[in-house]
C-alpha cells in the first residue's frame, strides 16, 4: 500500500489524536502517504464528492497536540449499513479509488466497530484501533483512562460544595450498557455509592446506606458536617431491570433510544425516603439542623457533568495507548491485514484479534462489585457475600502499557 487514511467514529474522548498520529507517523516511516477522512463515516460516504483530502505529511502532524481530547479528523454518528442507497458500498469504494486510498485506520467504539466489520465483508480493507471511553470492548480502548480521571476529579472536587451544604449528590456519569467508568471513576473518588447497569437498584438499600452513613459523619463532625456522594451511570436500571428511557424522544442513528436523567431519578427516590422518614426529623432536631419548612430533610441533588468527562486533555495512559494502537493499526494494514482490531503493541509484536470478536461488550466483573461491597461501599443493593482465593501467578503479566 502506498496511501492509507485515518478516520475517527463515534463518540469523542481523550487519546483519539494520538491515534491519529501514531497512524500516520508509521505510514510516513514505511513511505506511505496518509490522509485524513474527515466527520467519520459521513465523510467516508461523501468522499466522492471532496476535491481533496489533507495528508498528514510530518509538517501537519507536527500540528496535532496528541495530548488534547478530541479528534483532528472529526467525528459522526452515522451507521453505514442505515443508509438509504442501495449503492452506498459502491459509493464509497469510488470515492477511495479516485484518491488512491488503499486501506483505512478506523477508531471507534463497539457501534463503530460494527460499520468495520460491514466494509471489511464489501472488500474494503481496514484495520481497528479501539476507542471507547465506556471501557465495554474486549480489550482496552482509548479514552477510558482520560475519562475515568475526569470522572474522578468532579466528584472528588464536589465533596466541598457537599459538605458546606450537608448536601448528598448523584452525579450522573456516561456508560449506556456497562458501569466501569462510573464504577472506576467512583473508586478512584472514593464515593459512598455506585449505580451501574449492572446491578439492578434497590432503592430502600440505598437509601439505608444513605442514611446511615450520612447521619454517621454529621453525629461525628465537630461543626455537624456530612455528606454522601454516588456515582450513578446513564444506563441504571430499576429493581425490576428495566433502563429508564425517555419515551418520548426519537432513537439515535445506530437504534438507541434517548436515556431518561438517572440522576434525577435516584435524587427523587432518596428525597422522598428522606421526608418520609420520621428518624430523621428528630436526627435533623438533635443536629441543630432542622427549621421548618425551610430546612426539614437532608437535601439531596443531581448534578450531569455530561460531555465535560469525554473532553479536554488525554491521559498520558491514553497518549501512550492510543500512539501504538493507531501506528500498530498502520503495520497491520500495510502487511495485508483486514478485519482485525489492534489489541496491544509490544514493541516487537502488534496483538489482535477479529473486529467482530473484540466489539463484543465486556461487562463489570459481578466478582469485583462484591469485593469493593466489602469495603463499604454500595451498589444500590444488600452486599453479596463473595470468597476471595489466593493464587500465585506464574510468568508475564499482560497490561495495557
Amino acid at each position: 500500500m502506498k496511501k492509507i487514511a485515518v478516520l475517527t467514529s463515534g463518540g469523542d474522548c481523550g487519546g483519539l489524536n494520538a491515534v491519529v498520529k501514531g497512524a500516520a507517523l508509521m505510514a510516513n516511516q514505511k513511505g506511505a502517504a496518509c490522509y485524513v477522512i474527515p466527520n467519520g463515516y459521513a465523510g467516508l460516504y461523501n468522499l466522492v464528492d471532496f476535491d481533496k483530502l489533507v495528508e498528514l505529511t510530518p509538517e501537519r502532524l507536527d500540528k496535532i497536540d496528541l495530548n488534547l481530547a478530541g479528534s483532528e479528523a472529526g467525528h459522526s454518528r452515522v451507521k453505514i449499513r442505515k443508509i438509504e442507497d442501495e449503492k452506498k458500498y459502491d459509493r464509497i469504494k469510488a470515492g477511495l479509488k479516485k484518491f488512491g486510498i488503499e486501506g483505512l485506520v478506523i477508531s471507534g467504539g463497539d457501534d463503530s466497530g460494527s460499520v468495520m466489520v460491514d466494509l471489511a465483508a464489501e472488500g474494503i480493507k481496514c484495520v481497528h484501533a479501539p476507542k471507547t471511553m465506556d471501557l465495554d470492548l474486549q480489550s482496552y480502548s482509548v479514552g477510558a483512562d482520560s475519562t475515568i480521571s475526569r470522572i474522578a476529579t468532579f466528584v472528588e472536587d464536589l465533596k466541598t460544595t457537599a459538605y458546606t451544604h450537608n448536601r448528598i449528590f448523584a452525579v450522573e456519569v456516561f456508560g449506556r450498557y456497562a458501569g466501569h467508568t462510573a464504577f472506576r471513576g467512583g473508586v478512584a473518588a472514593d464515593a459512598d455509592a455506585v449505580l451501574i447497569p449492572e446491578v439492578p437498584v434497590d432503592f430502600d438499600a440505598l437509601y439505608e446506606h444513605c442514611k446511615a452513613r450520612f447521619m454517621w459523619r454529621v453525629e461525628n463532625s465537630d461543626v455537624k458536617a456530612g455528606s454522601y456522594l454516588i456515582v450513578v451511570a446513564e444506563g441504571l436500571k430499576n429493581a425490576n431491570g428495566e433502563e429508564l428511557v425517555d419515551e418520548n424522544a426519537p432513537a439515535d442513528s445506530f437504534g438507541h433510544k434517548r436515556l431518561a436523567g438517572s440522576g434525577s431519578y435516584v435524587a427523587q427516590q432518596l428525597g422522598k425516603r428522606f421526608k418520609a422518614d420520621p428518624a430523621i426529623k428528630d436526627f435533623m432536631i438533635k443536629n441543630g439542623l432542622y427549621v421548618k419548612a425551610a430546612n426539614e430533610a437532608p437535601e439531596v441533588r443531581a448534578v450531569v457533568p455530561s460531555h465535560l468527562v469525554r473532553c479536554g486533555h488525554t491521559s498520558p495512559m491514553d497518549a501512550n495507548f492510543g500512539k501504538e494502537v493507531g501506528s500498530g493499526a498502520t503495520l497491520l494494514l500495510l502487511g495485508g491485514m483486514s478485519g482485525v482490531t489492534v489489541v496491544g503493541v509490544t514493541g516487537q509484536e502488534v496483538k489482535y484479534m477479529p473486529t467482530a470478536e473484540a466489539i463484543k461488550q465486556r461487562h463489570v466483573d459481578p466478582a469485583l462489585i462484591a469485593y469493593h461491597e466489602q469495603l463499604g461501599m454500595s451498589f444500590g443493593r444488600k452486599p453479596a457475600n463473595v470468597k476471595v482465593d489466593f493464587k500465585k501467578v506464574e510468568g508475564k503479566i499482560e497490561r495495557p502499557l
